[in-house]
């Protein structure tokens, strides 16, 4: 019996350093091809690389240096969490395989100097292929000095910190960055399914949904870019949708009116945008019409500001370039009740993998608190609102929730589905 044990024993020595073994070795593998594959852009450093039983990879200490930036950004934590430790070691050896995987970048920095951006942006203010840049923000008095570094740094951000997180399941793929101090971005690619050894396929089907949220920084934007140019807010920000017209118009394309109320508004006052891309179609998804077309039959896009429906927002194709879009007249609907997005119950137990997502959450004395879920624990949930342009958080004791519900697009509901 005890010489049972001790092979038993043995066997599960030999094992656990087998596993290990494997996984870092396997890791290795990946960094060093994702290093040769990026060699062109920048420098990528993987760090040190760990291991546990419960199918996760750390990466410590990484690093990436673009060959455009002076300054590194550094990742102090990757976590790759599989389903098991059979799972990591087939999504290492195969990445294209079908394996579900999270990842969790933590405490990302990137540190600003006033010359950092070796190659942001021509004097002419155009991009690679010599056109009008479209978003193009001027704090000078000289419109063709743009937004820098050095601006961000008299505006007091010295250093831009924040995590990341990738998932990738069933459902599609799910990415989001928060940053401290300039917003976030969340993007949602229902159903999609991504190789990253060959990413560019998947770019090509389906479509994206992003979400923008600029945590408040926009007003301080307009407020420091409009006292350094000599403008009101207002004078700075139309100069701003003025270069927005001008790179449309050098692209062939017209933009609604309501499109540029639309940005002059984000401008302005920020807050949080969602949207559907298609990156396959040319201006992204964004409806193209001509003259010809009825203004009844114009269909925009499907826009939201601040949880608010934005109608009208399109292109027209140029046909006629004299012809002057009117003065934007920024106006939102309320959003009605539709058949392709709203709540969809989910048990409370199953919070935790909807975290960075849209969720509604009613407690046993009927309150309801609706917002983004940011932290999921065994005694609280919170939800963090849009406040003014910023978030704030709002814990609730998980024993006090009575319903627990996320918000869904891409699905057929009923009528009374989406209250």
């Amino acid at each position: 019996m005890k010489r049972l044990l001790l092979w038993l024993l043995i066997l599960t020595v030999l094992a656990w350093a087998g596993y290990k073994g494997s996984v870092w070795w396997l890791a290795d593998q990946r960094m060093n091809e994702a290093r040769q594959a990026l060699n062109h852009y920048g420098v990528l450093e993987r760090g040190a690389i760990h291991s546990g039983v419960r199918g996760r990879l750390l990466l410590k200490s990484s690093q990436w240096q673009d060959f455009r930036l002076t300054q590194p950004l550094t990742v102090p934590v990757a976590e790759l969490t599989a389903r098991s430790p059979v799972s990591l070691v087939t999504l290492l050896h195969a990445p294209a395989a079908d394996e579900s995987y999270t990842l969790k970048l933590e405490g990302l920095s990137l540190a600003l100097e006033a010359t950092m951006f070796r190659n942001w942006v021509t004097a002419q203010g155009a991009n690679s292929d010599g056109k009008a840049a479209l978003f193009a923000l001027s704090c000078a008095r000289d419109p063709r000095q743009r937004l820098s570094s050095g601006d961000l740094m008299r505006m007091g951000i010295g250093e831009m910190t924040g995590e990341a997180l990738l998932r990738q399941n069933e459902e599609g793929f799910y990415a989001e960055l928060i940053t401290d101090e300039l917003g976030s971005v969340e993007l949602n690619w229902p159903t999609a399914w991504v190789d990253w050894r060959a990413p560019k396929e998947a770019l090509a089907r389906g479509s994206l949904d992003i979400t923008l949220r600029d945590g408040g920084v926009m007003r301080r934007v307009a407020a420091w870019c409009a006292r350094e140019a000599g403008l009101t807010t207002e004078q700075w920000a139309g100069r701003s949708v003025a270069q927005l017209r001008l790179g449309l118009l050098a692209r062939g394309w017209l933009a609604s009116s309501q499109l540029l109320a639309l940005y002059r508004q984000w401008l302005l006052e920020g807050g949080e945008l969602q949207t559907t891309l298609r990156l396959a179609e040319p201006a992204l998804g964004l409806p193209i019409y001509t003259e010809e077309t009825g203004a009844s039959s114009r269909l925009g896009a499907v826009v939201y500001y601040n949880d608010a429906s934005v109608p009208d927002v399109f292109l027209l194709s140029d046909s006629s370039p004299s012809a002057a879009p009117q003065q934007p007249v920024f106006t939102a609907q309320q959003s009605q009740t539709v058949f392709a997005e709203g709540w969809l119950v989910q048990p409370v137990a199953a919070a935790e993998q909807w975290l960075g997502q849209k969720v509604r959450i009613t407690l046993r004395n009927n309150n309801r608190v609706a917002g983004r879920l940011v932290r999921v624990t065994d005694d609280e949930i919170e939800v963090a609102r849009l406040v003014a342009g910023g978030e704030v958080a709002y814990p609730m004791q998980r024993a006090a929730v009575a319903g627990f519900e996320v918000w869904r697009r891409n699905r057929l509901l009923n009528s009374n589905d989406n209250n």
